[in-house]
């Protein structure tokens, strides 16, 4: 009973003072930073970010699920459903289906660095590109009627620029930015 505070309502031992959390102040700010950032790219560049043929510059912020975690996963994945929905869409599949690949193409790619073996960024960064163009890519092909090995392939290469070229580079240069910035950091609990 010692632990007690007398002014705090709860006792820091029994979950009053948490510094683990994932939704800080900070997590949030990011996720809606995220989740504005692709919706905006997502409507303002509408004339290449939907259709048969689709390339998103933007999912060059996908890799960044490595380095922030949950934030930039529900960032991601909330800023494409918003995207989707707002802009000219194929329909109801295009809403779920986009957000849906992001999200699990995001949380496959975090859980696997995780692991933190030699060659886990890499590795995490091909899944995120293989997963979003095989979701994405099969319902555009069962929607628009594109033959099949043209909307995968068209898919794999409009996310291999955006994800592997743009995306694999900016999550090293965030990560060495981050690392000597101790407000920024994503090891940062506050």
């Amino acid at each position: 009973m010692s632990d007690f505070h007398p002014i705090r309502l709860t006792n820091p031992g029994v979950g009053g003072m948490n510094n683990n959390r994932i939704w800080t102040t900070r997590n949030v700010a990011l996720a809606a930073l995220l989740a504005a950032l692709y919706a905006a790219y997502v409507l303002y560049f509408g004339f290449i970010s939907f259709g048969p043929l689709q390339f998103r510059l933007v999912d060059a912020l996908l890799p960044l699920s490595i380095l922030f975690g949950p934030p930039a996963i529900v960032g991601l994945t909330v800023g494409c459903f918003i995207g989707n929905a707002l802009g000219p869409n194929l329909g109801v599949v295009d809403i779920v289906g986009g957000p849906t690949a992001n999200f699990l193409a995001a949380t496959l790619a975090w859980v696997i660095t995780r692991r933190r073996f030699q060659g886990s960024w890499p590795l995490a960064v091909a899944l995120e590109i293989a997963v979003v163009a095989a979701i994405v890519g099969t319902y555009v092909v069962i929607l628009t009627g594109v033959p099949a090995w043209i909307g995968w392939v068209e898919f794999l290469a409009s996310e291999i620029v955006p994800i592997g070229i743009v995306g694999y580079p900016l999550l090293k240069s965030v990560d060495r930015a981050t690392s000597r910035n101790t407000v920024l950091s994503p090891k940062n609990p506050s």
